[in-house]
């Protein structure tokens, strides 16, 4: 697919007069030099040593041009956020829904034992990781009013729309945040997170919330102790003040990722 959309937009610019070839062949040449004698300075360098032998050229262009990491977005901000805030809290038992098992529950499992629930099957078995699979638009009996401190980062916004295997369930988003209020003690913490913007649906993506919505869904049951957000350039702005003009315009995000620390009245 990827080959055939490359084709596509080479005949186009062909059309128009633009040879991508010609135009990326000098710097691609500079590269080629470029390896070509750091491998010649590298053999120099072994001289009579046979530690290592030369095995075939694999040779990586362009990385010399890139920043050494990226250190923005949605779950890089939301996943060490959230993180630290368990941490300077130390709930009793922590319970998650569905996060980056590679990134927040990672994050987690460094200092603390974290429970995970998700749809999908997990095999792996990792230190501090306990996995349970469950359906959260339909709650286990024995999870009611269980925990002081749940989460779920950039995981509503799925629910019943079929991408990881649930049912198809328009209000699924709506069941899964009641399920996890009856599972949450009163007084407990619910760190949750989700895109932000204008209302909708990208089926079967995700759902984006506007934050009007999203602050009437969680009224009579939380209260706001903080909310963060990441922005349209992938930056933190954390503990911001949600007037109404924030919440008009959502932050003046159409898809970024709202951040809320809530407590159970």
């Amino acid at each position: 697919m990827i080959n055939k959309i490359t084709r596509r937009i080479d005949r186009t610019l062909r059309k128009n007069g633009i040879d991508l070839t010609k135009l990326l062949r000098p710097f691609h040449l500079s590269q080629k030099r470029k390896f070509e004698n750091q491998l010649r300075l590298l053999k120099q360098q072994q001289g009579q040593d046979r530690s290592f032998i030369f095995s075939k050229n694999r040779p990586i262009f362009h990385e010399d041009q890139h920043e050494g990491g990226t250190m923005k977005g949605h779950y890089f901000h939301q996943d060490l956020l959230v993180a630290r805030r368990i941490f300077n809290s130390q709930p009793l038992r922590h319970i998650d829904i569905g996060s980056r098992t590679d990134g927040f529950v990672a994050h987690v499992a460094c200092f603390r034992e974290i429970e995970v629930l998700d749809i999908r099957a997990i095999s792996s078995r990792v230190k501090n990781i306990h996995f349970r699979q469950a359906d959260l638009m339909q709650l286990p009996s024995d999870l009611l009013d269980c925990c002081d401190s749940i989460s779920s980062l950039h995981a509503i916004e799925h629910f019943g729309l079929g991408r990881y295997g649930d049912p198809i369930d328009y209000f699924g988003h709506i069941k899964a945040l009641e399920n996890i209020t009856k599972m949450l003690k009163n007084g407990g913490v619910f760190y949750f997170s989700t895109p932000i913007g204008p209302q909708r649906i990208e089926f079967n993506a995700h759902r984006v919330f506007s934050l009007t919505y999203l602050l009437d869904l969680f009224q009579e049951k939380f209260e706001l102790i903080q909310f963060s957000f990441v922005d349209e350039t992938g930056n933190l702005q954390e503990n911001i003040e949600l007037t109404e003009h924030a919440i008009a315009n959502n932050c003046g995000c159409n898809y970024g990722c709202g951040i809320f620390e809530l407590r159970k009245r």
